[in-house]
C-alpha cells in the first residue's frame, strides 16, 4: 500500500468518502479509509519537507543568504 501514488490515494479516499455518505462503510472499509488518510498525510509531509529542503533564499544582489540551520539535512 505504501507504494501508491498520490493521485491513486486521493481517488480511493474520495471513493470511500462518497460511499460513506451514500450507504455507509463496513468496519473494514473504515479501517482502510483511516490507513489511506494516514498514508496520504505521510506522503504529503515527506514531499513538503523535500521541497523546503531545496529552497534557497537569495538577496537582491544574488547572494545566497539561506540560514545556516536550513542547510542541515532535513529529517
Amino acid at each position: 500500500m505504501n507504494d501508491m501514488k498520490m493521485d491513486e490515494l486521493v481517488k480511493e479516499i474520495n471513493h470511500l468518502a462518497h460511499k460513506k455518505k451514500e450507504t455507509g462503510l463496513t468496519e473494514e472499509e473504515l479501517k482502510r479509509q483511516k490507513e489511506l488518510r494516514q498514508l496520504y498525510l505521510k506522503k504529503f509531509r515527506e514531499g513538503f519537507k523535500s521541497e523546503l529542503a531545496h529552497i534557497r533564499v537569495v538577496d537582491p544582489n544574488g547572494n545566497d543568504v539561506t540560514p545556516r540551520r536550513k542547510h542541515k539535512k532535513v529529517h
